[in-house]
């Protein structure tokens, strides 16, 4: 019931028919959930998955893998294929898997003053496994990935200086020097 992966499925399932039928050399970059700034004012999709971490509207995180990519790497990509007249085929536009656990764990390090859960939703069964995947066919075309801590630490900057997400305040020093 994943309605936004099916329609993207089928949408492409429709344009390799009609390449086909119509002889077009077609090129596909498929990007995962994409991170970093933010262009329009508006939040989308994938901007949400992180910001109610920081906000404290979720309580936990899921059991489950999610694969990222930086907003950057993803139109790279896409000149990178169109200008490389050897580029066929479908392209996997994806940095690395991460459990949310691990999302959470690096939020926390990045952002320790934000309400990021700590606790799995789903204790009772074991840790959801990454899937494998290769972006090779990106990498052997010299894309270099941007590494996922850096497309995290990139977004909630973001949605900060956008004002989706308020600054925590930062808590006194115990130490105080008297002069």
């Amino acid at each position: 019931k994943n309605w936004y992966c099916y329609g993207k499925a089928v949408a492409e399932m429709a344009a390799w028919e009609v390449a086909k039928d119509k002889g077009v050399d077609l090129v596909v970059v498929n990007p995962v959930l994409v991170l970093g700034p933010l262009l329009q004012a508006t939040l989308n999709a994938s901007t949400i998955h992180i910001l109610k971490y920081l906000t404290g509207s979720a309580k936990t995180y899921a059991n489950s893998v999610q694969a990222y990519v930086h907003v950057k790497d993803v139109a790279l990509a896409h000149i990178i294929v169109f200008e490389t007249p050897s580029a066929s085929g479908r392209y996997l536009c994806a940095e690395t898997v991460l459990h949310r656990g691990d999302v959470v764990e690096i939020l926390v390090k990045l952002f320790p003053g934000y309400p990021i859960p700590t606790k799995c939703s789903d204790e009772k069964n074991p840790r959801a496994k990454p899937y494998k995947f290769t972006n090779k066919k990106l990498k052997d075309l010299g894309l270099e990935f941007t590494p996922v801590r850096q497309c995290l630490y990139v977004t909630v900057k973001c949605l900060q200086e956008k004002g989706h997400l308020p600054i925590p305040k930062q808590p006194e020093d115990p130490i105080r020097i008297q002069t």
